[in-house]
């Protein structure tokens, strides 16, 4: 073989580089770490994170240091790679909407076979990290809270309905139940509790900002409920919804699992939540000071409630939980709205769904 010949198949093996490295440019866009985080929704994944690491911390049983570490982690991607997969199938109404103009995949930085590549890849490896780690029942409801906010909410729902939101918001009050899976591997009634305080939470929450976006959603084609029913219908059933969240928050200090301090930091939230979203229903429609106050205090507020829960914890009200009532059969009321005595029973440190 002579120089030519090796120059020739050099200058061919460079030309075929060259033309891997286009290709793979035009499938994954720039590979910039910014714009991969980005895709994950940080801010979101830091809701998930901190309720689901309630959850762990409050559960009867206790991982190691470095195995509640890889739990918690492992969620964070499992929300990173939700929101990366909703980015992915979202892009046609992201790059029509102010709010979501500049993320990643509109503006160019990456591409969507791009993002579905990592979603999928990040959200396999959270599963499969968090099954080794934990056990699999954990691995299993993550793998359920992907699949729910991908297909169901954003591939159906979102597009769908005005009822969007209420039914979604599922997928995001999942993860104190699978840090309480991931430390006991069941599921107990306290991880429940927590679901559906954050389930109820979401629709004020979410209906807050889309009172002031709805000229996006509007122009976006999703039938939010702004742009379905209005702006009174929607401030109507943030009221609604602010009055059941308000009494749901309470439920573990009635149910016998939090203590006084705990009820009276609900109690003090739910009233202010209330009062915002009275403001808000009785608001002018031109006035989004409102709803902008209500969404900002709804973020503040199920911080501050889940923060309470884990301080209560640490005071020791939260596990083991108390048995049930001999005389209801039922679930123990706490000691001002039932008998003192239930208040020093013992026991059902794990109780299963199955069992309620």
């Amino acid at each position: 073989m002579n120089v030519k010949s090796i120059a020739g198949q050099l200058g061919e093996g460079r030309a075929g580089l060259v033309s891997s490295s286009r290709y793979a440019h035009q499938l994954f866009g720039r590979w910039s770490v910014p714009d991969y985080v980005a895709l994950t929704k940080p801010r979101v994944m830091v809701l998930a994170i901190f309720t689901a690491l309630v959850g762990l911390s409050i559960a009867p049983s206790s991982l190691d240091p470095l195995a509640a570490v890889v739990a918690v982690l492992s969620i964070a991607m499992g929300a990173g790679a939700a929101g990366a997969l909703n980015m992915w199938y979202d892009a046609d109404i992201d790059a029509v909407m102010a709010r979501t103009a500049m993320r990643p995949i509109p503006r160019g930085r990456v591409s969507r076979f791009g993002a579905l590549v990592f979603g999928i890849a990040l959200g396999c490896f959270a599963v499969l990290v968090l099954a080794l780690a934990t056990n699999l029942l954990a691995a299993a409801l993550l793998a359920g809270t992907i699949f729910f906010y991908v297909v169901v909410y954003s591939m159906w729902l979102k597009r769908a309905t005005p009822q969007n939101i209420v039914i979604g918001g599922a997928a995001g009050a999942l993860p104190p139940m699978i840090g309480w899976a991931a430390a006991t591997g069941d599921v107990g009634l306290q991880p429940v509790v927590l679901f559906f305080i954050i389930f109820l939470w979401t629709p004020p929450h979410f209906w807050a900002l889309a009172l002031n976006r709805a000229e996006d959603y509007a122009r976006a084609g999703v039938p939010m409920l702004p742009v379905v029913a209005g702006r009174a219908a929607t401030k109507r059933q943030i009221l609604i919804y602010s009055g059941l969240l308000a009494l749901a928050s309470e439920l573990p200090w009635i149910l016998g699992f939090a203590d006084a301090t705990y009820g009276a930091i609900a109690a003090i939230g739910g009233a202010l939540f209330l009062l915002l979203a009275h403001q808000l229903n009785r608001s002018g429609d031109v006035d989004r000071r409102a709803a902008q106050r209500l969404f900002a205090f709804s973020i503040f507020y199920l911080f501050v409630l889940f923060a309470a829960l884990l301080i209560d914890h640490r005071g020791g009200s939260f596990s083991p939980m108390r048995q049930p009532s001999p005389v209801t059969g039922g679930f123990p009321m706490h000691a001002g709205l039932h008998s003192g005595a239930v208040r020093n029973m013992r026991g059902l440190n794990n109780l299963s769904l199955d069992e309620v």
